[in-house]
């Protein structure tokens, strides 16, 4: 219950919105705070002045002022760590539900000075430490859970240090319009539906050049490369070489012939079957309430084809499915 009151303020007091682009860490972007070592510090130093003037102590206002000044420095060390620095995000890959989404953050430093002790992070307590070297670009990647399929936001993430003494937190907020597409969580195996193909095989064979199929007689006009001497010379006659090619046999993949009651669990098999019409690179298709895409093989058809499935029957998704979509998204 506190947190949830602690992520309200907070939303309610920087307001964020989403950013596009590369984004610089000004001075307006940046906040600081003591930390509850720096505060221990101000208290210490509140005690030893009061001691030196008690005791009229010219050597303990030495050292009192000398502390307070490495903490003065503390402070402008560690806004100088985050400022002026240049950030944009990059692209996230696609996962399964379950596994973890890697959000891809490109830095650069254009100062001299290198930044140390960087921390990048969510709300939920996410997050990654690095450095940023003086006058070059870093790449960092923050691993985020992907519970559930549909898209996933990387929402507001925090920027922030205590380098160099842990004295003060500095921090700025960061909130790109990047998402991860999460596919649905596959079954861990499915036989697939049966195709058009009579034995049920997965392939058929049609006339090609790449598997010798046998021989048979010679008619003209067949090339004479393709003749074979050894069976002409065993007095078996002129015959011709027969090759074959394999191809993927069609295959539909609806969601109304897998035998699970839930939703998820329809979708978790046809998950599987697109991995796996993939791997016996079959053509197939995909037949969803409201969307048809034709057969087709290949990597761009098994990607849109986990897409439609990660996105069907969301509500409010980005991108979500049209009922009259009917092709391939490019």
């Amino acid at each position: 219950m506190l947190n949830q009151l602690k992520n309200r303020f907070r939303t309610w007091l920087f307001r964020p919105k989403v950013e596009h682009g590369t984004v610089t860490l000004t001075q307006r972007r940046i906040f600081i705070l003591p930390t509850r070592r720096g505060l221990g510090l101000a208290v210490v130093l509140v005690l030893m002045m009061l001691g030196d003037i008690n005791y009229n102590l010219s050597l303990g206002y030495v050292l009192t002022f000398l502390l307070a000044m490495m903490a003065v420095m503390s402070m402008l060390h560690a806004f100088r760590n985050l400022a002026h620095l240049q950030i944009r995000a990059g692209r996230a890959d696609a996962v399964f539900a379950g596994e973890t989404a890697r959000f891809v953050l490109h830095f650069h430093n254009p100062s001299k000075l290198p930044r140390y002790q960087l921390c990048l992070g969510d709300n939920a307590g996410h997050g990654v430490t690095f450095d940023a070297p003086a006058l070059q670009d870093s790449t960092v990647t923050l691993p985020l859970p992907a519970p559930r399929r549909g898209w996933l936001q990387a929402g507001r993430l925090k920027l922030h240090t205590e380098f160099p003494l842990g004295l003060f937190h500095a921090w700025s907020y960061l909130h790109f319009d990047t998402r991860c597409l999460v596919y649905a969580k596959p079954l861990p195996s499915a036989p697939l539906p049966p195709g058009n193909a009579p034995e049920g095989t997965g392939k058929h064979s049609i006339a090609g050049d790449e598997d010798f199929a046998g021989l048979r007689n010679y008619v003209a006009g067949d090339a004479m490369p393709r003749i074979s001497w050894k069976a002409f010379a065993r007095g078996h006659g002129l015959q011709v070489k027969q090759f074959s090619t394999q191809v993927g046999e069609e295959l539909w993949l609806d969601l109304a012939d897998a035998p699970e009651r839930d939703n998820e669990g329809k979708l978790a098999r046809m998950t599987r079957w697109v991995l796996d019409a993939e791997a016996q690179e079959l053509r197939y298709g995909l037949r969803l309430p409201g969307s048809e895409l034709p057969p087709h093989g290949g990597t761009a058809q098994r990607d849109e084809c986990l897409r439609r499935i990660a996105l069907f029957d969301l509500p409010h998704a980005p991108d979500s499915l049209n009922a009259k979509d009917t092709g391939t998204s490019q």
